[in-house]
């Protein structure tokens, strides 16, 4: 294997840590072993650029014990021994081992080069009575051992859920520590000044001013089932009464590891030709002035314990409200006529009314097409297999399925029938459109009440 320089470390290890690249790619790009990338990552975090310096000292026997004994101890890899001791190579430390269970104290010994000293060589007797008899010096050396090994640990459990380690997360780990090692110790091997620990120590006994947002946030979060994000939860506590900056909502929720539980997915589709028994009317024009002006409506498939569910609702496009729905197991004309007998029951009389579907064969019945000219609605058809004309219906299944059918269990169908009941009330209720910066039903009461 290659020799690398030193500045080929400090280049992988800034490499890494600015997350330019993973610890394979950097290994590869120099011809290096991975695992090697990684003790070089480790005894910088370590150590610092000390790790790095070239050194020539020759290890004692008492060190090379201490090293030994520190493995038997905490279980630890001749790998993790020679990141936490500053060993150029593991490979060494294996040696120790090897040499140490096969010929004894002996093999530990420092060959001396040049011609033998005419001095005489202590004995095994006199070496082994020398180690057994440091005991104070070996616990010292462990119990610094351990505490270093112990703070490293909880240094880099937090390094792995942020990019950066700041002075006050170093504080946080001692604060942690202070009770099982001394803390002028701990603040020397954080590297930290005792005044930046001690700042940290009044701060937390200072109370927290956005406990109240903290608590509100959290509710708001529950009382949704994690579909919020922070922008959402922005808009529920203006509604509240609280104007907080949405990058305030943010951290916080980040500080308490709250985040948003769905992710939605695009649907692309190809564009048609215009069909033949209604015009499309709408012709993507989703904005409207007022309520019940604009219903669009189209079927989705559920597939719920080897069973097939058919969902027919009807959308108002002022405000994105379901008007009503029906759902059963067979997609027959039925489901789509008793839809649209109950939607039109709540259509007031005086009102023009343009109904759009896609070009499915339940709007194309004479039935369907009579139902709509009797009560003077507009019928508007999209192209064929064109998605985009009916989009906003789309993007009302495509958020059911992510907040409701992906994300809750059921029991049974008819667990999932009322299951659903309760998502289409909490939709137009409660649900917080980022558009209207409310939910439907209280947007459209805003628009009434000022009208």
């Amino acid at each position: 294997m290659s020799k690398f320089t030193v500045e080929h470390k400090i280049d992988a290890v800034d490499r890494y840590q600015k997350q330019l690249e993973s610890v394979d790619k950097i290994a590869r790009s120099i011809g290096a072993n991975k695992e090697v990338v990684r003790m070089w990552i480790k005894q910088y975090e370590y150590h610092g650029l000390v790790a790095f310096e070239k050194s020539y000292t020759s290890y004692t026997t008492q060190f090379k014990m201490d090293v030994l004994h520190y493995m038997n101890e905490n279980g630890a890899s001749p790998n993790e021994a020679a990141v936490i001791f500053n060993i150029s190579s593991p490979a060494l430390i294996r040696k120790w081992r090897i040499q140490l269970s096969t010929i004894g104290i002996d093999a530990l010994f420092s060959k001396k080069k040049g011609r033998p000293s005419m001095i005489k060589k202590p004995t095994k007797q006199v070496i082994q009575a020398s180690v057994e008899g440091s005991v104070e010096v070996l616990e010292a050396r462990i119990k610094q051992l351990e505490m270093e090994n112990e703070y490293f640990k909880k240094v880099e459990c937090l390094s792995s859920e942020q990019r950066k380690i700041t002075n006050q997360d170093k504080a946080q780990v001692v604060y942690e520590l202070r009770h099982k090692y001394p803390v002028k110790a701990l603040v020397k091997l954080a590297g930290i000044p005792r005044s930046t620990y001690y700042d940290f120590i009044k701060k937390m006994n200072r109370p927290d001013l956005d406990a109240d947002l903290k608590a509100e946030i959290e509710s708001i979060y529950d009382e949704h089932e994690g579909r919020y994000g922070y922008r959402r939860i922005r808009d529920e506590l203006v509604i509240r009464g609280k104007k907080v900056n949405h990058k305030k909502v943010q951290r916080i929720m980040k500080e308490l590891g709250l985040k948003c539980l769905i992710r939605m997915k695009k649907y692309k589709s190809y564009k048609g030709t215009v069909g033949k028994i209604a015009p499309n009317h709408l012709d993507r024009q989703f904005n409207t002035e007022a309520p019940n002006e604009k219903w669009v409506t189209d079927i989705t498939e559920f597939k719920l314990f080897g069973v097939k569910l058919y969902l027919s609702p009807v959308l108002d496009l002022f405000n994105g409200e379901i008007i009503t729905y029906t759902i059963g197991s067979r997609p027959t004309y039925s489901l789509v006529s008793e839809m649209l007998a109950k939607a039109l029951v709540r259509l007031p009389k005086d009102r023009q009314l343009l109904m759009h579907s896609d070009q499915g064969w339940h709007y194309q019945m004479k039935q369907y097409r009579h139902a709509l000219q009797k009560r003077g609605v507009l019928q508007s058809m999209s192209r064929k297999g064109n998605c985009y004309d009916n989009s906003v219906m789309e993007n009302f299944f495509g958020i059911m399925k992510s907040e409701f059918l992906y994300f809750k269990e059921f029991e049974s169908v008819e667990h999932f029938k009322l299951e659903l009941e309760k998502y289409i009330e909490y939709y137009n209720t409660k649900r917080i459109k980022a558009k209207l910066k409310m939910s439907p039903i209280q947007y459209r009461t805003h628009f009434e009440q000022a009208a």
